[in-house]
């Protein structure tokens, strides 16, 4: 079982990568080498998951702590025994609350068995998790790369992905991003995954805001790097999205000196 995600200069991925699209070498080796802990407690990284859906870093992580000291640590039993107002009162709202409570009942009763999951295919899984309430087609998603550490998934419908791609081949501001995504993405093929941990890193790292395109990333004076040269390992919280469509990056800031 994989314990890490890496995506390393030397490694094959990563060259094939560089080969084979040169912007996106570019962006490879302007960030470098990327390592992500594989999420090894799976029932826990799907309750995470769920709390955590349409909340800011700093609301999800609040209410996901006070989860933890309610159930004293999140595993199916401690959930299972945790009352629905109990629940409530940790600011976990009535539909997660069914959610997780479906999630940890399936678990309980082996109909959902994560352990098994290494074995099917990547539409299999998704079949599998999308039959929880609560668990669409981007937390599977999700769930594929950061718990099974699957090198060969993308996510098209994710916002943070086509923001990045966007930027980084210089489309327009009303081209469709997933179908763009979906056209560049076919170089790709098959390291989506180490592909999309490069474009979330260029949200992360607000490239995307401080830069109009990456010939003016590479061609600025004097930038602080350093800063930002370990990447986060919560994606599925990168960035947060107002009513009106906005996306507002909420980790480290990209700075020059």
């Amino acid at each position: 079982m994989k314990v890490k995600i890496e995506a390393n200069l030397k490694n094959e991925d990563v060259q094939f990568l560089c080969k084979s699209d040169n912007t996106m070498g570019k962006l490879i080796n302007i960030i470098g080498n990327i390592e992500i802990p594989i999420r090894g407690n799976r029932y826990e990284s799907l309750v995470k998951s769920i709390i955590g859906q349409q909340l800011s870093v700093k609301a999800a992580g609040t209410i996901i702590g006070r989860v933890e000291a309610l159930c004293n640590g999140i595993t199916p039993q401690s959930i299972y025994n945790a009352s629905i107002d109990q629940l409530r009162a940790t600011g976990v709202s009535k539909s997660k609350i069914n959610y997780i409570k479906d999630l940890t009942e399936k678990y309980l009763s082996n109909e959902l068995k994560l352990e098994l999951l290494d074995h099917l295919s990547n539409g299999e899984v998704i079949a599998e998790l999308t039959k929880i309430k609560g668990i669409g087609q981007w937390t599977a998603e999700m769930f594929l790369i950061f718990s099974l550490g699957r090198n060969n998934v993308l996510s098209f419908g994710d916002v943070g992905l086509q923001r990045a791609c966007k930027w980084l081949y210089q489309a327009d501001k009303d081209t469709n991003g997933k179908e763009f995504l979906a056209q560049k993405s076919e170089k790709w093929k098959p390291y989506y995954s180490i592909a999309s941990l490069y474009l979330w890193e260029t949200v992360n790292r607000d490239y995307v805001v401080h830069f109009k395109s990456i010939a003016d990333l590479l061609s600025e004076k004097g930038i602080h790097l350093e800063e930002a040269k370990k990447p986060i390992e919560d994606y599925e919280n990168l960035y947060e999205i107002t009513s009106s469509g906005k996306i507002i990056s909420l980790k480290r800031k990209y700075t020059r000196r």
